[in-house]
């Protein structure tokens, strides 16, 4: 199971540093649902990258490496297709940057947010989490990762739930900063919206391209050799 988990660590750590659901949680724990609507996000964002890592799972039955040590070639196929849509999504996310003091482009849903309701807000962290393409393409190739070591279902399985944990690091810690210092949270939760805001796009750029080189890295040496 060690080496499965070794094969997410990166890719969750890419999925708990999206900003999205980052500000979205710190909106929502500002609404007067705040005790509600915060946990109810965070458990949507969790259900959705429990899912989809689920099912990729289930169909990657046959990812494990061959006699030779050698993973199938569609595995590495994969590993090279993603990486391609990776490096598409950083070039995509650093041309759409903020230049100098242009006004941010936000989601729409986030001018909305004090109208949620708890189902809402969880169908939205389903959404952010199983729908978003750089989240998607994340969660899959991190799925793909453990099938791909060929240990038992049931390593399997503890490798996803730590993956799912680590990618919820980043969409909990406002949450947890909410239950624990109430109020006095508010200033750091503000500061943190409006950090992720302005970075966004540099911080999407950089954990793509990081995660992007990965993987083709990992889909030419398997290839050639």
């Amino acid at each position: 199971m060690g080496e499965a988990i070794g094969q997410i660590l990166s890719y969750g750590v890419g999925v708990a540093l999206s900003p999205f659901p980052i500000i979205g949680a710190v909106l929502m724990l500002a609404t007067p649902r705040a005790r509600t609507n915060g946990p109810a996000l965070l458990l949507g964002w969790i259900l959705g990258l429990s899912l989809v890592g689920a099912i990729v799972l289930l169909v990657s039955g046959g990812a494990g490496p061959s006699d030779q040590g050698q993973p199938a070639d569609w595995v590495s196929a994969l590993d090279l297709a993603l990486g391609v849509l990776l490096l598409w999504v950083a070039v995509k996310e650093w041309r759409g940057r903020p230049r100098g003091d242009e006004e941010v482009s936000l989601p729409t849903w986030m001018r909305t947010v004090d109208s949620f309701t708890p189902a809402k807000a969880g169908a939205l962290g389903i959404a952010l989490s199983a729908l978003n393409p750089k989240n998607l393409l994340l969660v899959i190739a991190a799925a793909a990762a453990i099938a791909r070591t060929d240990v038992p279902a049931g390593a399997q399985a503890a490798a996803l739930a730590v993956f799912v944990v680590i990618g919820a690091l980043g969409t909990g810690a406002p949450v947890v900063l909410y239950f624990a210092l109430k109020e006095r949270s508010a200033h750091i939760l503000d500061g943190l919206k409006v950090w992720m805001e302005r970075n966004n796009s540099a911080i999407m750029t950089v954990v793509c391209l990081i995660l992007a080189a990965k993987l083709v890295g990992n889909a030419i040496s398997d290839l050639s050799s």
